[in-house]
């Protein structure tokens, strides 16, 4: 992987871990975790999403160093 896209993936993924732990605090998913137990879906993708690039971007990095 060229270590552009890799860099890439790795700030989208911090952008959207941030943008997660926002929409966590929001009053919407406090109100879903009161009701469900659960935040809402949007929360959920937007940190699954978020840490899934990070991981890639950083496998990425990794492995372009190690080579």
């Amino acid at each position: 992987m060229n270590a552009p896209i890799s860099i890439a993936l790795l700030v989208v993924g911090v952008i959207l871990l941030v943008f997660g732990f926002m929409s966590a605090d929001s009053l919407g998913s406090q109100f879903s975790k009161f009701f469900t137990g659960h935040p809402t879906d949007k929360t959920m993708w937007l940190l699954i999403g978020g840490a899934a690039a990070t991981v890639v971007g950083l496998v990425g990095l990794a492995r372009r160093k190690s080579a």
